[in-house]
């Protein structure tokens, strides 16, 4: 979710599905899954059919969700691969007379693909590069190349029609096609009456000569009405600013186009700023966080619109700072950005952004980043995120009263969620999460990646307290995931903190073919589950292991009407892999090494977490002078337990000692047994200044604490390592 002036963050593999089409009304489905939420995703006016499900010559690439291989960015993480001579042929779903692909060539290499339909090869072929492709973004902990999709689009010059084929073939330099949107493209709308023309200002429609100068001037003539840009490739050299109280109209997104990098620069307006109905394609080929390489950067204004846009190929569609309230973004298409699709950078009040389609992000399709000021009563509704390569679907960051809704987001890659509800601040002054965050009716298809900096998994939809808790209210309802790769709910606090996440509920869900858990807890805090259900969960319902550990538990609350996950991963030493399921107890792994210790009390820098730590010369000292002490470790889940091992350093400078302790267990963390009554233990650097005990069988625990009531060595309990085993 960069834009001028942010880091980006460090955040944290697969069942298969089928081929995945768009129906009619361009909502993604996947055969042999699930459909989608019946609301969720845009209607739009093109249908997408994947090239895997197409009739090829060609091979026939992934799925792969493998950070910087081709597959993993593809759509569905499938594509065909095509070499000299070699097509892919599709099956027209819809009246259509466009067509828009999606495709990837070599780094470095340019050519062309001919075009035949129904056999007859057209006389005007389809260019494809690889200039807006392989993006490095060295700065970004974790990134790799990445952004090796581009779209390119074509007139067909006739109408076809279900049933008909259109086929794509290589001339010689190899092309990855991956998707085909089929359009019926309307005739060049007709200029408005009362409208002044770009033209009539010197605006030049052949692209040749420079039309900036014409524009504004255009925009100068017509305040208060609309400057119209005909049919036509118009080249603008430099951002127009000033721009307020007027319209921006073309003849269409396939007839009007514009070329630029930066279209609007602008840090204020006094709004009523409305662009619609033509292209923008820029040529921006790196990402430079520091350029305004962005459709819109800054502000419109109030009570403005942006809609029936097609932009392409810049660093964001809209950063939007300032005043920007009650912006409506509908209807658009946003591809191929080396960063954000769009961000609400701050101080947003009554936004809407909906019915939009971003495909091939380099970083957030859709966030709101709360700087400076809270984004506030604003909303995500009923927009399709295909692809987004570095970062999330949609992302919010802080803010207060914001909705979700209805959206319909797959296959993001390396460091996003599907949706991510964060307090990740990046810089200051930012908002946290506050008031009521809904999320509500979003269908999650293959979201969720590896955070390749920590090797660690990212789930389909994550609540995050990076900086901070979050004391807002989260409501997720009525949400649809399919095929994540690893975990379908996450919550996390990503910055290593353990700031808690509380007051979040989670309220009716499908779950399907899910990699590895329905639920990741990483973070203290508690959370509310009603009405899941889960299917084909891969390893285990719950992953409840502290991040990082001895930061605090997490407690699922039952609220009724959940099926298929009450099965809990065994191990917080491992993660698990996507259909691994809980592996064999390993009675010869130390239960306790790097769980969640705490104590009635610790001298100086002699913490609890000291004795849990694996290294026998670190140790935890009670409070001096204060019997009885005691020491508790959670192991996670209810454990066996047979042996203890108890230490202290193996130095001799530690004289024999001997202190005496009894045993307790607990499944809960409140009410405790006695499992051994109190006894004396000798520590001997002689002998290792290690003491064994032998617990009773039958004895089950899930908290194990040692009261330790003595200690003739020192005025106060201590143990380098206290270790556990099931033998």
């Amino acid at each position: 979710m960069h834009g001028t002036t942010r880091t980006v963050r460090s955040v944290r593999r697969m069942p298969v599905i089928g081929a995945v089409v768009a129906l009619a009304a361009g909502m993604l489905v996947t055969l042999g899954a699930p459909a989608a939420h019946a609301d969720a995703g845009a209607t739009l006016p093109f249908t997408s059919v994947e090239a895997e499900s197409a009739t090829t010559t060609g091979t026939k690439i992934g799925p792969d969700y493998t950070q910087g291989s081709l597959a993993s960015e593809a759509s569905g993480r499938q594509a065909v691969r095509l070499t000299s001579g070699q097509r892919v042929e599709f099956t027209v779903p819809r009246a259509a007379n466009a067509v828009n692909l999606a495709y990837n060539v070599p780094d470095g290499q340019s050519g062309t693909l001919n075009v035949y339909v129904n056999g007859t090869r057209l006389a005007k072929t389809l260019a494809v590069t690889s200039k807006y492709s392989y993006i490095d973004t060295g700065w970004i902990p974790g990134a790799r190349t990445h952004h090796f999709f581009d779209d390119a689009r074509l007139l067909l010059g006739q109408n076809v029609q279900p049933g008909d084929r259109i086929a794509f073939e290589s001339t010689g330099t190899q092309v990855t096609v991956d998707v085909a949107d089929f359009e019926q493209v309307a005739a060049a709308a007709s200029q408005p009456a009362g409208s002044v023309s770009v033209t009539s200002k010197g605006a030049d429609p052949s692209g040749q000569g420079d039309s900036t100068q014409a524009f504004r001037d255009a925009i100068a003539a017509a305040q208060g009405g609309v400057v119209w840009i005909p049919p036509g490739d118009y080249r603008l050299t430099s951002s127009l600013s000033g721009v307020q109280n007027v319209t921006l109209q073309g003849a269409g997104s396939w007839w009007s186009v514009v070329h630029t990098s930066r279209f609007i620069d602008q840090s204020g307006s006094s709004g009523n700023v409305h662009i619609k109905d033509f292209a923008v394609l820029g040529e921006v080929t790196e990402r430079v966080d520091s350029n305004p390489d962005n459709f819109v950067n800054g502000s419109l204004g109030p009570n403005s619109s942006v809609s029936g846009m097609w932009i392409q190929h810049m660093k964001v569609g809209l950063w939007l700072m300032g005043n920007n309230d009650n912006l409506v973004v509908e209807n658009n298409r946003i591809l191929d950005t080396t960063a954000d699709g769009l961000n609400l950078n701050g101080t947003a009040k009554g936004v809407r952004v909906r019915n939009n389609f971003l495909r091939n992000q380099g970083d957030d399709a859709l966030a709101m980043w709360s700087l400076y000021s809270p984004d506030t009563d604003s909303s995500f509704e009923n927009n399709t995120v295909s692809q987004p390569n570095l970062a999330n679907g949609i992302a919010i960051y802080g803010g207060t009263d914001l909705a979700v809704r209805n959206n319909l987001i797959s296959d993001t890659n390396a460091l996003g969620s599907g949706i991510a509800i964060s307090n990740q601040k990046f810089l200051d002054p930012f908002s946290p999460l506050a008031g009521t965050i809904t999320v509500d009716g979003n269908t999650l298809v293959r979201t969720g990646a590896m955070n390749p900096n920590w090797n660690h998994p990212m789930g389909a939809l994550r609540v995050d307290s990076y900086d901070s808790a979050i004391n807002a209210t989260v409501n997720i309802t009525n949400t649809t995931i399919t095929d994540s790769p690893y975990s379908a709910f996450e919550f996390v606090s990503g910055g290593g903190q353990g700031h808690p996440v509380r007051n979040v509920t989670v309220d009716g869900a499908t779950v399907r073919n899910t990699g590895t858990v329905v639920v990741q807890a990483e973070a203290q805090g508690a959370a509310t589950f009603r009405n899941v259900s889960a299917a084909s969960v891969g390893s285990a319902g719950i992953y409840n292991c502290p991040y990082p550990a001895n930061s605090g538990a997490f407690a699922l609350t039952d609220g009724g009407g959940n099926s298929g996950w009450n099965s809990t991963w065994s191990d917080c030493s491992t993660w698990p892999q996507p259909g691994q399921g809980n592996p064999p107890p390993d009675p010869g792994r130390n239960l306790a090494k790097g769980r969640q210790a705490t104590a009635s009390g610790s001298q100086d820098v002699y913490t609890p977490g000291k004795a849990v730590d694996g290294d026998a010369s670190s140790y935890w000292e009670s409070t001096n002078n204060a019997f009885p002490q005691y020491f508790t470790v959670d192991l996670g889940s209810s454990q066996a337990v047979r042996r203890l091992v108890l230490k202290l350093p193996p130095l001799s400078v530690w004289q024999a000692r001997t202190q005496t302790l009894s045993v307790l267990g607990s499944t809960d963390g409140s009410g405790y047994t006695t499992v051994l009554g109190s006894a004396d233990y000798r520590f001997d650097p002689a002998t290792g200044n290690t003491v064994t005990v032998t617990l009773p069988s039958g004895t089950n625990l899930r908290y194990l604490r040692l009261n330790a009531t003595a200690n003739t060595g020192w005025p106060a309990a201590q143990f380098s390592e206290v270790e556990a085993y099931l033998s």
